[in-house]
């Protein structure tokens, strides 16, 4: 490839994915692997504008505003695409924490299909490859539990809400044919289903998860 492989993970709270990350990274980065680890939000200079609209939202729902959300996250990824991807070494592994696959999990009156043509329209970069890391909601929920910053959602407060972001984020894997990791099991073990998902890409380009590059005609 010519340019950085480009990997998201994506999911629910609670399910695993930092951690999940910090373990890819070190798996790859001991095969010699050059491994760029970025982070949606921390990447983001508009930010707090943007989380400003979702405080707003979670107080008072309304699709006019979440749409609004969606395309200020989507503005966001396109300067992220421009501005901080392109600035990679072309030999490297970039592992990103969410990108817009998320949004299928934490937006509620805005179809993710929608979310994902403004995205596209916006040309922000897709993913060589999407993996979506899920758990059984109890499990996820009981870790974020367990946790000393607790859940940290604005949208999600109740089990019943990250009960159905968990159905929706799986619908959208299922829809869109991403990877599917169930970090349920030992970390080492989705590790292992992670990297051989990477490598099946870097060695056969053509197999890439990704049936929105073939796309002739938008959602």
């Amino acid at each position: 490839m010519n340019r950085p492989l480009f990997v998201s993970l994506d999911g629910p709270k609670g399910t695993g994915k930092t951690t999940l990350l910090e373990a890819v990274t070190k798996a790859l980065r001991a095969d010699n692997k050059k491994v760029i680890r970025l982070c949606e939000k921390k990447s983001d200079p508009f930010r707090g504008e943007t989380m400003a609209l979702v405080n707003k939202l979670a107080r008072n729902p309304d699709r006019d505003l979440e749409l609004e959300v969606c395309g200020r996250f989507a503005d966001s990824r396109t300067w992220i695409s421009e501005h901080v991807l392109t600035r990679q070494p072309s030999d490297s592994i970039i592992l990103i924490d969410r990108w817009y696959p998320s949004e299928a999990a934490f937006r509620r009156l805005v179809p993710f299909a929608e979310i994902l043509q403004l995205n596209l329209d916006r040309n922000v970069r897709v993913p060589d490859l999407h993996v979506g890391v899920v758990t059984d909601p109890e499990i996820s929920w009981a870790r974020a539990a367990a946790r000393q910053r607790g859940l940290s959602s604005t949208v999600i407060h109740q089990l019943e809400e990250h009960v159905a972001c968990t159905q929706a984020f799986e619908r959208a894997v299922a829809e869109h044919a991403w990877v599917l990791c169930r970090n349920e099991g030992t970390v080492e073990d989705a590790t292992m289903q992670v990297v051989a998902e990477i490598y099946r890409v870097l060695e056969c380009p053509q197999a890439k998860l990704n049936p929105l590059l073939d796309m002739t005609h938008p959602l």
